[in-house]
């Protein structure tokens, strides 16, 4: 199948590549895969250029069919993946969200440098990996009614604001104000609320982290001002995790209406996995709704662990959070579907951007870029793997031209977990990230460290470096691990 893909695809520049329709009967515009060389050598190695060339043929998508440079194999749309659908005639599929619904990324920054913490960094793992569970199926330390979880459906960050779990600030700087309109309860079953009321403020597994860092390189200095980070050796703090068993079940259930739907208005697809309804019908309304109630979920719980960690580091270092300046940078999705409009061949569409394992990445002067960042865009967060680093960077200048103003959401994998864990059989790699001065703790032991090592990833700097130098995210700053917390 890669020599397949090796004939098709067309080189445009040294950044990116057309599959065109030709390629597959039924694609409706191309696939463009942004990568160099070097990527593109991994990406042949998996299913997900063919899952590219599936999305091109969803009724009512536009432009083209969008990889990102961290793209890998998914559930029906490729990780890394981007669509956009013209309403009202196009459809809006789950598989374009991912299980995970609003799996999204919060940067905090603060005034401490790395050698006040260093010292004292296995101390403050401990302390965040008591105060945050992590885990398979692991449960918060909240325990709410029926009302209040319909209440954090329908006010996300807001509710947990409003229950003294962070500061309004940080409303400020999270993604639609941590909120998303047009969330209704009454779309979402009996078997998610179930899953997702214990799980309140809790990291999960698989690659949720929450990670202590420290600033190693500036990019752009005047950018790094604007959003607080302003020294090389300031202490930042990752917090990485979505929507839990809520939105994993909201997903489940609206698959198996939507691949009802796909069948009820005839739309022909290629992989059942897409499977989709119209964004003007019954079924396509009811899953937009069910799933801004997950992402809601996801910013609550990304909420009430902002304010653990905090408390964590006010345990610890016995001063305030205000003292030491832990504010938040800002709060991303990746995994989420929305109504934007854009410019498509010169005309301005409503269209439903999907965008899974791929963050916004709106560029200075856009008007849902907060005023603070206005000047210098909206902050895009790029975690890497916990052995190496991650990045900040803010929206591009061409993004909204290219990719709906989206860009990369991370390394990508280039192993699956199960590969990781067979070929690191044998070695210690807590004690392997303890050389390079890093502490690390997981609830699942070894093998949590193991499907998560830096082997199991792209090196995300290359990632980033093709996103900076084709227009859709612009470099800031490149922060390196000292302290992480894992499922």
């Amino acid at each position: 199948m890669a020599s397949q893909w090796h004939r098709a695809l067309r080189r445009i520049d040294e950044t990116s590549w057309e599959l065109p329709r030709s390629y597959k009967e039924g694609m409706r515009v191309p696939g463009i895969v942004y990568a160099d060389d070097a990527l593109m050598r991994a990406i042949v190695n998996d299913q997900s250029l063919e899952q590219v060339a599936n999305v091109a043929t969803l009724p009512g998508v536009v432009y083209a069919s969008l990889a990102m440079p961290d793209i890998h194999w998914g559930y029906g749309f490729p990780i890394g993946g981007v669509a956009a659908t013209r309403l009202p005639e196009g459809v809006i599929s789950p598989g374009g969200v991912g299980f995970d619904i609003n799996c999204g990324v919060r940067l905090l920054r603060t005034d401490l440098m790395q050698d006040e913490v260093q010292d004292m960094m296995p101390r403050l793992v401990d302390t965040l990996f008591t105060n945050i569970p992590t885990g398979v199926g692991s449960k918060g330390r909240l325990r709410l009614t029926a009302q209040e979880i319909d209440r954090v459906l329908v006010e996300g960050s807001r509710w947990a604001v409003g229950q003294g779990f962070g500061d309004p600030d940080d409303l400020a700087v999270t993604e639609e104000g941590g909120r998303i309109a047009g969330a209704d309860p009454s779309a979402v079953g009996k078997r998610p609320r179930e899953r997702g009321a214990p799980q309140l403020g809790t990291l999960g597994s698989g690659n949720h982290f929450l990670e202590v860092q420290a600033v190693e390189e500036v990019f752009d200095a005047a950018a790094a001002e604007a959003l607080g980070i302003d020294r090389v050796g300031q202490v930042t703090i990752l917090i990485h995790t979505g929507s839990r068993g809520f939105g994993h079940q909201v997903c489940a259930d609206y698959l198996k209406v939507m691949d009802e739907a796909a069948r009820k208005y005839g739309i022909a697809l290629p992989d059942r996995q897409l499977a989709c309804a119209p964004l003007d019908s019954p079924e396509g309304k009811g899953y937009l709704t069910a799933m801004r109630c997950a992402a809601n979920f996801a910013w609550a719980n990304r909420q009430v662990i902002t304010h653990w960690t905090r408390e964590s580091f006010e345990a610890l270092l016995g001063r305030s959070w205000r003292e030491m300046g832990i504010r938040q940078v800002y709060d991303v999705a990746h995994n989420i579907a929305k109504i934007e409009t854009h410019r498509v061949n010169g005309k301005r569409l409503s269209l439903c951007v999907h965008r899974k394992g791929a963050t916004r990445a709106f560029p200075a002067g856009h008007p849902e870029v907060p005023a603070r960042y206005r000047g210098v865009g909206q902050p895009v967060l790029i975690p890497g793997d916990m052995g190496r680093y991650s990045y900040l960077a803010v929206g591009g200048e061409r993004a909204m031209e290219l990719s709906f103003g989206s860009t990369c959401h991370g390394a990508g994998r280039v192993q699956s977990r199960s590969g990781a864990k067979r070929q690191l059989r044998g070695r210690d790699i807590r004690k392997e990230l303890q050389e390079r001065g890093i502490v690390a703790r997981a609830s699942g032991g070894w093998a949590a460290l193991a499907e998560e090592a830096s082997e199991a990833y792209k090196d995300v700097a290359n990632v980033v470096e093709v996103c900076h130098k084709a227009g859709l995210s612009t470099m800031v700053a490149r922060m390196r691990p000292m302290g992480v917390i894992k499922g």
